[in-house]
């Protein structure tokens, strides 16, 4: 007789045990009770960090709209639920305002607000709490309520825009605070917990695991990566490791619809942590900075200047008259090790220099034209605002061209660099292209380059380069460090076979 004839039969425990048994590959019911009780149990982490979670509330007087078209009301619940301030025509009072986001009845004498609702943490019992940039910028009036619904106007102690890191203050004592967690000991594949104000629904509560750690997006800061459930107003809430520690403030989710999509970013506790003792302690945020551009390193390229390993930051550019530029740092040169430590990539080196105090002294060791060399630089003070990189017009030369050589086979032709334009450059040697084809062109040249190395030997002029291209063995591959404008970069010469 068929199994499902038995079935109705059976006592709806057995039947239960029996489902949960197939569920886990056919265990039986003791085995799979034993599999249940494996299962992380996220009820006391709840009561005991959850009153430290607290939601906040923004708002920002705006002037009222002058014409242009309105957005439609699903359209404004979209963005109020992302946290998105929504601009609003007035509204005459009494007249039939917009919904959720505050209406025309709930406006000040000052015009329409923007609201925005986020989460926050308590850092300690005296009424700092901790929350993202973002949630607080622009904002007027800043709200936090804790989980027994009272509720205090908070003050903006500081807020860090490239860390995404705010403090707030409020008036209280006694109150619940979290408990900081050691990053560093941190597993991927471990189990995390989220508590925050996901759509405006105060303390939620999502879990997860720990999908990758020191997470790029190609800023100052790195992530930790989970697939926790994260969604708009998710943003400053903490997560959490299975002792209840806050191991990160989650900030970001990767989506294409606006919605959370199983990839979720954390900032480290730690790299929190040092910007909110700045923010406490001074209302601001100093940060290192080399005054120069760095790239990575193609295999190819290290390979060529003799690195070997695609190890370190190739320095690209460098701003006159900053640290770099004052402690002789050269474009084309590659930044190994900062005091001693390894530095993997150019990001690497952003990130190492930031986090050391403007006025130290560091030693570089770069690696220059076949050999390394120990530079001893002190750091400068990264500035507010990103500074872009000024342009300059392409560097111009009277000197005819020489018409043959082993620079014309390999399809170039080059000039002396005139007093007047090594002044300008700061520039002691090098040739300037003032024409490439064939080889030259393949690889990328193109007049007003200029060469300044063949095979890590400097180029001091003319007759100089010729006689480096000269002696090289026909066929193989030549590097040559190229400056164009006030970019330095490496540039692989395959001559014609």
């Amino acid at each position: 007789m068929p199994l499902k004839a038995f079935t109705p039969s059976l006592p709806k425990h057995f039947c239960a045990a029996l489902s949960l048994g197939l569920a886990l590959g056919g265990l039986p019911a003791p085995a799979a009770a034993d599999a249940m009780r494996d299962l992380p149990d996220f009820t006391e982490l709840v009561e005991r960090v959850g009153p430290a979670v607290v939601n906040i509330r923004t708002s920002e007087h705006v002037k009222a709209a002058q014409g242009g078209p309105e957005l439609d009301e699903q359209m404004q619940e979209f963005l109020r639920r992302f946290g998105i301030p929504v601009p609003k025509r007035n509204v005459p009072r009494g007249g039939g305002g917009g919904g959720g986001g505050g209406g025309g009845g709930d406006d000040d004498d000052d015009g329409p607000q923007r609201r925005g609702v986020a989460s926050g943490f308590i850092l300690s019992v005296d009424g700092y709490v901790m929350t993202n940039a973002h949630v607080v910028m622009g904002a007027d009036e800043v709200f936090v309520t804790l989980t027994d619904k009272r509720e205090f106007k908070a003050k903006v102690v500081g807020a860090d825009e490239r860390s995404d890191v705010a403090v707030l203050k409020i008036e209280a004592t006694g109150l619940p605070a979290v408990k900081i967690g050691d990053v560093g000991k941190l597993k991927v594949g471990e189990w995390v917990m989220a508590i925050g104000s996901p759509f405006g629904f105060s303390n939620t509560v999502t879990a997860g695991i720990v999908s990758a750690k020191e997470r790029d997006t190609g800023d100052l800061q790195s992530f930790i990566q989970t697939d926790v459930a994260i969604n708009p107003g998710n943003s400053g809430g903490p997560l959490l490791n299975m002792r209840g520690e806050v191991v990160g403030i989650n900030s970001q989710i990767y989506s294409q619809s606006g919605g959370f999509m199983g990839i979720s970013f954390a900032i480290p506790i730690d790299s929190a942590m040092r910007v909110a003792d700045q923010l406490r302690n001074a209302g601001r945020v100093t940060r290192g900075m080399l005054g120069l551009f760095p790239d990575d390193l193609s295999k190819e390229i290290a390979e060529a200047i003799g690195l070997g390993k695609p190890t370190g930051a190739l320095v690209r550019r460098i701003s006159a008259d900053g640290p770099a530029d004052k402690a002789g740092i050269e474009g084309g040169d590659v930044i190994t090790k900062i005091d001693g430590k390894t530095v993997e990539r150019a990001l690497d080196l952003r990130r190492m220099i930031a986090a050391i105090a403007p006025g130290s002294r560091v030693v570089l060791q770069v690696w220059r034209r076949g050999a390394y060399k120990d530079i001893t630089v002190t750091i400068g003070e990264l500035p507010d605002e990103r500074q872009a990189a000024a342009g300059g017009e392409e560097p111009k030369s009277a000197e005819k061209p020489p018409e043959k050589g082993a620079a014309a086979a390999l399809g170039l032709s080059v000039s002396e660099l005139t007093p007047a334009l090594k002044k300008e450059l700061k520039l002691q040697r090098g040739v300037r292209v003032e024409a490439a084809t064939d080889a030259a062109a393949r690889a990328g040249l193109r007049e007003g380059d200029l060469i300044l190395a063949v095979n890590n030997a400097e180029v001091t002029g003319v007759k100089q380069f010729q006689a480096l291209l000269a002696k090289l063995e026909k066929g193989k591959v030549i590097n040559l460090m190229v400056r164009r404008e006030d970019v330095v970069t490496f540039v692989l010469l395959r001559p014609n076979r």
